[in-house]
C-alpha cells in the first residue's frame, strides 16, 4: 500500500507540528488557547491546518490506490502532499509569515485533494457504468 508510506511520512510532520505547539506552550505557560502569543497562534495554527486536510487527503488518495490507480500516480500525489503540507506549515509558522509557501501549501493540497476525487470518480464510472 503505497498511501501507508505517506501516511507514516505526514504523521511524523504531524508529531513535530504538535511538538512545536507544546514547545510554545510551555514557553508563555498557556495551557489553553493561545494567551494572544503570535508564536503560539501561528503553532496551533500550523498544526490544526494540517490535522484540518490530511486525513481527508490520505483516505481520498487511499481510496484512489485502492480503486486502483497506478502506483506512479499515487506516489506523486503522495510526494506532493507531503511537500504540500511541509511548505504550508513552513509559511504558516514564519514570522513574518511567507504567504508564498503557506499559498503554494494549500493549492498543492487542494489538487492532490481534486485529482485524488476524481480518479476514484473516474474508475468507479469506468468499473460500473453500462454505456
Amino acid at each position: 500500500m503505497t498511501t501507508a508510506l505517506y501516511a507514516a511520512l505526514l504523521a511524523l510532520i504531524f508529531i513535530v507540528l504538535s511538538v512545536a505547539v507544546v514547545r510554545q506552550r510551555r514557553r508563555f505557560q498557556v495551557a489553553l488557547g493561545d494567551g494572544g502569543h503570535a508564536p503560539l497562534q501561528r503553532a496551533i495554527r500550523a498544526h490544526a491546518n494540517f490535522a484540518e486536510y490530511v486525513p481527508l487527503a490520505l483516505l481520498v488518495l487511499f481510496l484512489a490506490e485502492y480503486s486502483g490507480l497506478q502506483p506512479t500516480l499515487v506516489h506523486l500525489l503522495g510526494i506532493i502532499l507531503l511537500c504540500a503540507r511541509i511548505s504550508h506549515a513552513f509559511g504558516v509558522s514564519r514570522a513574518p509569515e511567507q504567504l508564498k509557501f503557506r499559498a503554494v501549501g494549500i493549492l498543492l493540497t487542494f489538487i492532490v485533494l481534486l485529482l485524488s476525487a476524481l480518479a476514484v470518480l473516474v474508475i468507479y464510472i469506468i468499473r460500473h457504468m453500462s454505456f
